[in-house]
């Protein structure tokens, strides 16, 4: 794999147009098909070598999902009291707003079918599939373990040389994944400000985390799902550019908060999970510090508004992405029972 070098420039005009361009110019940099570039800056925490080894050990590739345990499912079983369903996942179409280059489509065809005689056997049979064509990072989505590393250095210290390749990851992949079931907690900042929707560049940290935890009278607990609702989602409509290009988020103090507390995942109803612009000049450090270090898996684009309307504090929540191997992240639908 080679790996081309890209000037501060370039990497400064991606920051501001957000993780889309940046992948983006790194494929535009990159040759032969490769889809990596390196940054001329080392990343914030280069030197720092102890988060590169799991303390679930070496052979550790699922992370924070590490936490889930029988008796926890159970628990999680029991927060359902009314049998309510909540769809978490926005349709995935070309009008949801998306980093560039990612979209995704569908093609329905009717395979061997064309003409009059198109059908199959004596009960004339026909049948139509469908093609899906597009990025896993499209729509409401899970990113993975293998999704964002520190200077081409991922979760429990794999080298993008050593397990990254065109055709799938040879490690982090999420067929990994085990399906969660977990307790889920929402926490209402939108509520908690007194607002429907949180200023783009209002950073979530722990102060805001602790003040919505206790206002709703909730804790939060190793093996938790915890979502973020800022109102945001409803700027999809509005202004799709602005969606994408700025968002209230979680902020490095928030992340390294809840990683703390032990959860397995942390999702918003915003296109990146993490507050834009950013807190600093480095380039999603979030992103880096839940993936690469931890090993704590990002939900982006989470429809929270219905759990936020319903004052959902905690419920049950299940995360089960599809099992394609190699695969860096996956659009599915998670769901809460309460």
């Amino acid at each position: 794999m080679t790996f081309v070098p890209v000037s501060r420039e370039r990497m400064a005009t991606a920051r501001r147009a957000g993780l889309g361009a940046a992948l983006a110019l790194a494929m535009a940099a990159a040759s032969g098909g490769q889809l990596l570039a390196k940054d001329d800056a080392a990343p914030a925490g280069k030197s720092e070598q102890d988060w590169t080894k799991s303390k679930w050990g070496p052979k550790d590739e699922v992370g924070a999902a590490n936490y889930q345990t029988p008796d926890l499912v159970k628990k999680a079983a029991d927060l359902v009291k009314t049998g309510k369903v909540y769809n978490l996942a926005m349709e995935s179409n070309l009008s949801l707003p998306a980093y560039e280059p990612r979209k995704m489509e569908i093609m329905v065809v009717q395979p061997a079918q064309a003409g009059p005689a198109g059908t199959f056997g004596p009960n004339k049979a026909t049948y139509n599939d469908d093609m899906i064509v597009g990025w896993n990072g499209a729509g409401t989505h899970i990113d993975g373990l293998g999704h964002l590393g520190v200077d081409h250095v991922y979760y429990n210290g794999h080298k993008i040389h050593e397990f990254a390749d065109i055709k799938g990851l040879k490690k982090l992949g999420l067929e990994k994944f085990p399906p969660v079931v977990a307790r889920g907690v929402l926490l209402d900042i939108a509520a908690l400000k007194g607002v429907d929707m949180l200023k783009e560049g209002t950073p979530i940290n722990s102060k805001e985390i602790e003040e919505a935890a206790k206002k709703q009278g909730v804790e939060i607990r190793q093996g938790d799902v915890v979502l973020l609702h800022t109102g945001w989602a409803d700027m999809i409509g509005k202004d799709n550019k602005k969606y994408i290009a700025v968002q209230p988020g979680l902020g490095m103090d928030g992340a390294k908060y809840l990683t703390g507390k032990g959860v397995i995942a942390i999702g918003s109803d915003t296109a990146a999970l993490e507050v834009l612009p950013g807190e600093t000049k480095d380039l999603f450090p979030v992103h880096q510090e839940l993936l690469a270090r931890k090993g704590t898996y990002i939900l982006e684009n989470i429809v929270t508004r219905d759990l936020a309307a319903d004052k959902a504090s905690e419920f049950m929540v299940i995360l089960s992405p599809p099992r394609i191997t190699g695969s860096v992240q996956a659009i599915f639908t998670p769901v809460a029972v309460r």
